[in-house]
């Protein structure tokens, strides 16, 4: 294991354990900006060129901005420029979500899908949020006994500082907005495949559910979709879980009870007429079939 997987590792244990993690970033140290997990809400300073993916929209930036990272849309960043530093705070919604005010941030339009997630910030709000991320280090290794409500605090002040530099929302006409949503549902679909614990039931399985955390009315994205793609959000969703349960069915010796449950489903009777309204047959009928 190289030094830079040890780093992310290292990452990744402490945001499991706390739920939150700061941290700054330079040329030398790229763990950082290949941090890979998207379990996490992400707010990064940084000066330098990349090239972000949010979604199925591409920004490139230069000298200092502001990026806001959701768990629940897609994206990835290339590294551009040779040099490039700043600082990346971590967190699990659990962490900041700890009232209606927490809530409303994370509404905001920086973490919200055809949001603004890439700000550009000049010499003065640079060093004005750079001190913030300053304090956050400092006060994550003291030993304060209420230091995640100062570290909360100081988060949402960062996003505070965001929303005054906000730029208007670009209009965008509805079929482009149609397909932008589409997008990220799908990406969001798959990427809950395969399924490869039984003791990590499907987490996203209901319209409804793919809409909240999209923060989308479930008309809204049911209507994209079913406008770009022509068929119904339920359908997609359906497909693919019938299509995993073939999967299982055919490459895995769970029984069907646990093939239902990592699915989604609160009893195996739920599923079996889940799969025989999908596929014509029962599983057990379907698994002796393969056989």
């Amino acid at each position: 294991m190289d030094q830079r997987e040890t780093v992310a590792n290292s990452y990744n244990a402490e945001l499991k354990l706390k739920g939150f993690k700061v941290y700054k970033t330079d040329s030398r140290d790229k763990a950082g900006h290949n941090y890979s997990r998207k379990d996490f809400y992400k707010i990064s300073l940084t000066t330098g060129q990349f090239k972000f993916h949010y979604a199925d929209r591409s920004f490139e930036t230069e000298n200092s901005f502001l990026f806001f990272g959701n768990p629940h849309i897609p994206y990835s960043c290339e590294v551009i420029s040779d040099i490039h530093s700043g600082y990346t705070c971590l967190f699990a919604e659990d962490f900041l979500k700890v009232g209606d005010r927490s809530e409303s941030i994370l509404q905001s339009p920086l973490f919200q899908f055809g949001g603004t997630p890439i700000l550009k910030v000049n010499t003065l709000q640079k060093e004005t949020l750079k001190a913030i991320f300053e304090k956050m280090i400092d006060e994550q290794g003291s030993d304060y006994p209420y230091k995640d409500e100062l570290i909360r605090n100081y988060i949402q002040l960062i996003i505070h500082e965001a929303l005054k530099i906000q730029p208007p929302a670009l209009l965008v006409n509805n079929r482009n907005a149609a397909q932008r949503v589409t997008a990220v549902f799908l990406e969001l679909l798959e990427r809950q495949f395969p399924i490869e614990s039984k003791d990590r039931p499907l987490g996203l399985k209901t319209a409804q559910e793919f809409a909240k955390h999209l923060s989308l009315h479930a008309n809204y994205l049911n209507r994209s979709v079913k406008e770009v793609t022509g068929k119904p959000t339920t359908a997609h969703i359906a497909d693919r879980i019938v299509s995993e349960a073939r999967a299982l069915l055919q490459q895995t010796d769970w029984n069907i009870a646990d093939i239902a449950y990592a699915l989604g489903f609160e009893y195996p009777t739920y599923f079996n007429n889940f799969f025989k309204k999908m596929t014509g047959t029962n599983p057990k009928s379907f698994r002796t079939q393969e056989v």
